[in-house]
């Protein structure tokens, strides 16, 4: 079996996807204790809870490493070894690349913003990568072409050892808000993070001024007397402000603040609420099992910072299948044979 190691790892999204793969997840790191506590609940006590600049050592070997480093402003782009732990210059890529080098895995798959793609960080990231030895695959990923419910674009990068890796082709597979949460009761019942808020009452009118694919400016052409002062000063911008949901589209992109309506299209498509936290969930593609520790604003943020696990399944279906046709590698222990027989410290 393929093994794995998850950098900045979160709830697991990508650990989750990669494991319903067939990996084996053997190691994690990651910062936020309330999303660790998640992670080491549904994938086992292998994670370390800390900066990624902390890590010293790194235990275990495996085949392939994964992860969505932040990427920040550096300077002296190039002028540094690739390998050397400059954080505080040159962004946590090159702590992910950092560990990379350590573990000589046959194949690396790094998660981020569609940005990324024409930041001068990725200028780094794929110089670094070819000088540790991998060929690169790049592009961005819509979660809805690959059976997820909702739309939500990611940049993907593989790098691959001894081949030329590519990403997944879409599978056609189509899914709407209704193939997620159409069963779950309209009224929250409390259960598994089926969580409501309790709104005002102007809140309450403001929901219900709202039609299906509707957003803040049905509220202003219908009701501008319960419009804030701010939507009425500025009659034009996202459309997705106070938007809700249509039963039979997938939705948007699920951020942090699924909550708030306020800060995205995330009213119920017909009940007169926010989408709670177990909707949010399934239309993030996590199974009603997967368990969830921490308050209600740090599930939420752990549910929208992830990888849809359906999307991660379908790059690392993709990837296992460009890794097991490399036939001049031996298996043994879990592993491949190639990469470096030790792994590195400080």
């Amino acid at each position: 079996m393929l093994t794995l190691i998850d950098l900045f790892a979160g709830a697991g999204g990508l650990t989750h996807g990669f494991r319903s793969a067939g990996f084996k997840p053997v190691y994690a790191v990651e910062v936020d204790k309330q999303a660790a506590a998640t992670y080491r609940a549904n994938f086992g006590d292998h994670i370390f809870v800390g900066r990624i600049e902390d890590v010293e050592v790194v235990p275990v070997r495996a085949d392939v490493i994964v992860g969505g480093p932040p990427c920040q402003g550096f300077s002296a782009l190039g002028k540094m070894s690739p390998t050397e732990r400059h954080p505080e210059l040159n962004g946590l890529w090159r702590e992910y690349f950092w560990i990379v080098e350590q573990v000589g895995p046959t194949a690396f798959v790094i998660e981020n913003v569609p940005e990324i793609l024409k930041s001068k960080e990725f200028e780094g990231i794929k110089d670094t990568a070819v000088r540790l030895g991998y060929e690169l695959a790049h592009g961005v990923l819509n979660a809805a072409d690959f059976g997820v419910p909702q739309r939500r674009r990611r940049a993907f990068i593989v790098g691959l050892r001894n081949g030329v890796p590519s990403l997944p082709q879409p599978t056609g597979e189509a899914a709407t808000v209704r193939d997620a949460i159409g069963d779950l009761p309209l009224t929250p019942d409390g259960v598994n993070w089926h969580i409501g808020r309790n709104p005002t009452p102007l809140s309450l009118e403001r929901y219900k001024c709202i039609p299906p694919g509707g957003n803040r400016f049905d509220l202003i052409k219908k009701r501008p007397d319960l419009a804030p002062k701010c939507w009425l000063d500025k009659p034009s911008g996202s459309t997705d402000v106070f938007g809700r949901l249509e039963w039979d589209k997938p939705a948007l992109t699920i951020r942090t603040e699924f909550f708030k309506p306020e800060k995205g299209r995330y009213l119920h498509p017909s009940a007169d609420r926010p989408i709670t936290h177990r909707e949010a969930a399934r239309l993030q593609t996590f199974p009603d099992d997967f368990i969830f520790i921490g308050s209600k604003v740090e599930v939420a943020r752990q549910i929208g910072n992830a990888v849809p696990p359906r999307l991660a399944a379908a790059v690392a279906r993709a990837l296992k299948v460009q890794i097991d046709a490399q036939s001049d590698y031996r298996f043994g222990e879990g592993r491949l044979t190639c990469g470096k027989e030790a792994v590195g410290s400080r």
